[in-house]
């Protein structure tokens, strides 16, 4: 059953209006991985014309959200456990050099930075936000890639993000198991962090993790992450 699209603020018309309303209904799971995206009944939903909500979609397939196969039409990207579970395998070897890199910002101006996404990611969890504490728990990670100055650790990241957003977004049970586990273990990480101990950062990513690293060689079918 297709989902009525309906507009995340005032309405407007610009394919950029049509991208952030189509992407929010991505990422809160409205519309799940592979689900197809209409482009009659979008149209039809938010009262535009086909041209604005074609370069919204093409907006999103740049971002990697939206595939489109010729004569079938946009679907929202899939993500599986396998990926996700890889994804993490990597991540443990490079994100502790990436916070290692990132340490001295990380202590100096951006401290404050880094203990606010923690600050985020616990409020979004007393409130049950689920897309706020995926943006949080995101951003918090992000940091150390963006801070580290390094490109190739940059462009890592941002070719995992979406991929990671994705899953999150569906796999709600990595917040419902027990929330405040995961402000912890973010906490520790950031406390970590700011001492500069990358063998003790990369103890509590593994732990952070760690039914992704096993998912990784076994069954697909199986959760990929618990936190990511």
């Amino acid at each position: 059953m297709d989902h009525k699209f309906e507009w995340q603020e005032q309405r407007t018309t610009t394919p950029e209006g049509v991208y952030r309303t189509l992407r929010a209904a991505i990422l809160d799971g409205t519309v799940p991985p592979g689900g197809q995206l209409r482009e009659a009944h979008i149209a039809a939903d938010l009262g535009i014309s086909r041209s604005p909500l074609r370069e919204a979609l093409t907006k999103l397939e740049e971002e990697g959200l939206v595939v489109k196969f010729p004569y079938r039409g946009a679907f929202v990207v899939e993500v599986s456990a396998r990926e996700v579970a890889e994804i993490d395998s990597v991540r443990l070897r490079v994100e502790p050099y990436a916070a290692e890199l990132s340490a001295e910002a990380l202590r100096g101006p951006e401290r404050p930075q880094l203990l606010q996404t923690v600050e985020d990611l616990r409020r979004a969890m007393e409130k049950d936000d689920i897309p706020a504490s995926i943006d949080a728990h995101l951003r918090f990670h992000r940091l150390f890639y963006d801070l580290s100055g390094h490109g190739v650790l940059q462009s890592l990241w941002n070719g995992w993000e979406t991929k990671l957003r994705l899953h999150l977004s569906v796999d709600h049970r990595t917040y419902s198991d027990d929330p405040q586990q995961l402000v912890v273990e973010h906490e520790r990480l950031a406390a970590v962090a700011l001492e500069g101990d990358t063998d003790a950062f990369r103890q509590e990513l593994a732990a952070h993790f760690p039914m992704g690293l096993g998912a990784e060689a076994g069954d697909p079918g199986e959760p990929a992450s618990r936190h990511l």
